[in-house]
C-alpha cells in the first residue's frame, strides 16, 4: 500500500506548494524612491516625513509589485544639474528634483492611461518635506484615511494599493519575498499530504511487525 501511496502523494505535495507559489499576489501603488550617487534606493520613510537638502533627487513610481523588493524603479534622466537648470536657487528656499513615473499600460488600473513619466523642480521652504515638494507641481494629490500615497497629478482616478488579480506579473525584477502574511494554502495541504505518508509508513511498519 505505502509503494502505491508515495506517487500519488508526492505528486499532491508538489502540485499544491507549486500552486501557492504561481498565486502570489501583486499590488497597485505609488512607490517613493531617492536618487543618489547614480543608484535609485528605495525609500526608507515616506514623503510626509523625508525632509530633503537642497540639491536632492527624488522619485515616484506607479506600477505592479509584491513588496519593495521588486517595485519597479523611476526611469530615465535623474540629474538634478539637467532638472533644476532652469530653477534658479532662491535665498530662503530649497530646491529638489522629482522625477514622476506613472509606469505602463499594464499596470494601469482598467480603463486609464498613464500620463507620460515628467521631470519637475520644485521649490519649497528648508524644512519643507517630500510631500511638500510633491504638492507644490503635481497637484491633484490624493490620500488615503492612512495617509499613503494614492494618487500624483489625479492618477490614477480612483483606488489605492489594491491587490491585483493573481497571476498578474509584476512589472520590476524579481527578487523574491512578497507581501503575504502567512503561509499559502498550498503549504498548509502539503503539510498534510506529508502528515498522510508518515501515517501510511507507521501504518505498513505495524502490520509487518504483527503479520
Amino acid at each position: 500500500m505505502i509503494r502505491r501511496l508515495l506517487p500519488l502523494l508526492a505528486a499532491l505535495l508538489l502540485a499544491l506548494t507549486g500552486s501557492g507559489q504561481a498565486q502570489a499576489a501583486g499590488y497597485r501603488y505609488w512607490s517613493f524612491w531617492d536618487y543618489d550617487a547614480g543608484h535609485w534606493t528605495y525609500a526608507t520613510q515616506g514623503p510626509a516625513t523625508t525632509r530633503p537638502s537642497d540639491g536632492a533627487v527624488q522619485g515616484f513610481r506607479f506600477s505592479v509589485s509584491q513588496d519593495s523588493g521588486d517595485s519597479a524603479k523611476p526611469r530615465g534622466q535623474a540629474s538634478f544639474a539637467v532638472i533644476c537648470a532652469r530653477t534658479p536657487a532662491q535665498e530662503g528656499r530649497k530646491r529638489v528634483a522629482l522625477v514622476i513615473d506613472f509606469g505602463t499600460a499594464a499596470d494601469a488600473p482598467s480603463g486609464e492611461t498613464p500620463p507620460s513619466r515628467r521631470t519637475v523642480c520644485a521649490r519649497v521652504s528648508p524644512d519643507g518635506t517630500t510631500a511638500d515638494a510633491l504638492a507644490s507641481v503635481a497637484k491633484p494629490l490624493r490620500y488615503d484615511t492612512n495617509a499613503l500615497l494614492c494618487a500624483i497629478d489625479g492618477y490614477p482616478r480612483k483606488g489605492c494599493g489594491e491587490q491585483v488579480a493573481a497571476g498578474k506579473k509584476p512589472t520590476g525584477a524579481a527578487k523574491g519575498g512578497t507581501k503575504d502574511s502567512g503561509p499559502s494554502v498550498g503549504l498548509f495541504a502539503g503539510a498534510g499530504a506529508v502528515a498522510l505518508l508518515g501515517a501510511a509508513a507507521v501504518w505498513q511498519a505495524r502490520r509487518r511487525r504483527h503479520g
